[in-house]
């Protein structure tokens, strides 16, 4: 389980091919904490620490995951968005966020303010996820509040140390991230449903 709260900026150093998964070998601020078989989110996803050799570590994303999240149009040098899952005896900083992405929204708009940004989002409406105005939403593993919520489309305010700290700073129109969509409003849709 995760947060949302990002601890640090990996950088992806290799990748290498096998079958139809992705093995990526990254470097962090945080390597030498690490250990194998520890679940690690990169960019929202959470996968698990396989190899550690020197400053760097490697995980493997198999093709569900690569279908279902932008990791597979990561290259070397691409920065993502890190996060340790949270300790039993930690703060919920955040809010509660599995490190499983719902689906890939697309960035349509970034307006620069004094001081702050603003991104709208989209993402395909299949009638499964859903947004709400002040809710919760996880972007790049990033746990956002939502605003300007619409039928497949939401806005959120970035202030200038998650723009500086989370790969939103590398973030253009057209590009696609990961969206978690809040687990309680999941659950909420689907008892609804029923």
């Amino acid at each position: 389980m995760f947060t949302g709260i990002i601890e640090a900026i990996g950088e992806v150093k290799h990748l290498s091919k096998e079958g139809t998964n992705i093995t990526f070998t990254l470097t962090c601020p945080f390597t030498k904490e690490l250990k194998i078989d520890q679940s690690l989110a990169h960019n929202g996803v959470c996968l698990t620490v396989i190899d550690i050799e020197g400053d760097n570590y490697s995980v493997t994303a198999i093709d569900e995951t690569l279908q279902k999240t932008n990791l597979g149009k990561l290259t070397v040098g691409s920065k993502v968005n890190l996060e340790r899952c949270m300790p039993a005896n930690g703060r919920f900083d955040g809010h509660i966020v599995q490190g499983h992405v719902d689906q890939i929204g697309i960035v349509t708009n970034i307006i620069a303010q004094e001081g702050s940004w603003l991104y709208d989002f989209e993402y395909a409406n299949d009638g499964q996820n859903v947004t709400v105005e002040k809710g919760s939403i996880c972007i790049n593993g990033t746990s956002l509040t939502v605003f300007n919520s619409g039928t497949n489309t939401f806005r959120v305010a970035i202030i200038p140390y998650t723009y500086e700290h989370t790969v939103f700073h590398t973030l253009q129109v057209g590009d696609t991230v990961n969206l978690e969509f809040d687990i309680v409003g999941k659950y909420i849709k689907k008892m609804l449903a029923k």
